[in-house]
């Protein structure tokens, strides 16, 4: 990622038609702000000056879960990533730092009070680090052995994490979720955030919701630069990982030199 920020462009494969490749300008007469995804932030920590100095505006959402490796395979430990978590914040601030709880999924080991017991110990840890926490519920984009939860289960959820989050004074949102959790005090929330961006670049932006995403999404249009089947963290409920071996494969394949993934 550094050394396509140092060309100034990457190369993005259709991910219908791997022959069709798109050039992407990350010139920063294009790039307004990036947004990461990630559940591992911490190999970005040393870049972190060397961004600024390029004069990217940029923020973090960080998924930190309470799942095992019978979930979450190659996943860092969570208490590794909540105190890079709050390394960085400590270093790009609060609102650079968002807190995702994501996805929440249902079964006989993960269930609502242990879900409750593992958001309470992480609020407590995250909560003076963001300035919010971003909720979503699974959805069966593979096979699994778990459930979605049904709308009784979201609200109790939805209660108990509104109830801890209030405590903390950290506010919730959901993210793409068709359920109204608002008589909880948790709002609908978006990814790539209108308000939040224009704050990070202190300018006004022109940019539209993204007509391409779930009806639910309320995103701002952008430029998706990842690659299914290349991470290997090797989440079960993955929807951008349909094959593990495939994604182990183009990892190991990868050069770091190269203009796409």
């Amino acid at each position: 990622f550094m050394n396509r920020l140092r060309e100034k462009e990457v190369l993005v494969p259709n991910p219908y038609n791997r022959k069709k490749v798109s050039r992407i300008s990350l010139d920063n007469d294009a790039v307004d702000c990036i947004a990461f995804w990630t559940k591992n932030p911490a190999p970005m920590l040393p870049y972190l000056k060397e961004m600024d100095d390029m004069g990217y505006k940029y923020y973090f959402q960080v998924s930190i879960t309470d799942y095992e490796d019978d979930i979450e395979e190659n996943v860092p430990d969570m208490a590794d990533v909540m105190a890079t978590f709050i390394l960085m914040s400590e270093k790009l601030g609060k609102d650079r730092m968002d807190w995702r709880f994501d996805p929440i999924l249902l079964n006989k080991k993960y269930t609502i009070d242990y879900h409750i017991e593992k958001f309470e110990m992480m609020c407590r840890w995250l909560h003076k680090s963001t300035n919010r926490c971003i909720l979503s519920f699974v959805d069966h984009y593979r096979d699994g052995s778990y459930g979605e939860p049904s709308e009784k289960e979201m609200r109790m959820l939805a209660a108990a994490f509104s109830k801890i989050a209030s405590y903390y004074q950290l506010p919730l949102y959901t993210c793409a979720e068709r359920i109204d959790l608002s008589e909880y005090g948790i709002m609908h929330g978006s990814c790539i955030d209108k308000e939040k961006i224009q704050r990070l670049i202190g300018y006004k932006l022109d940019i539209e919701k993204d007509s391409g995403q779930r009806r639910e999404c309320r995103c701002l249009k952008s430029i998706d630069i990842g690659v299914y089947d290349t991470c290997v963290h090797g989440c079960r409920y993955c929807y951008a990982t349909k094959s593990p071996e495939l994604a182990k494969k183009r990892y190991k394949a990868h050069h770091p030199e190269a203009p796409m993934l």
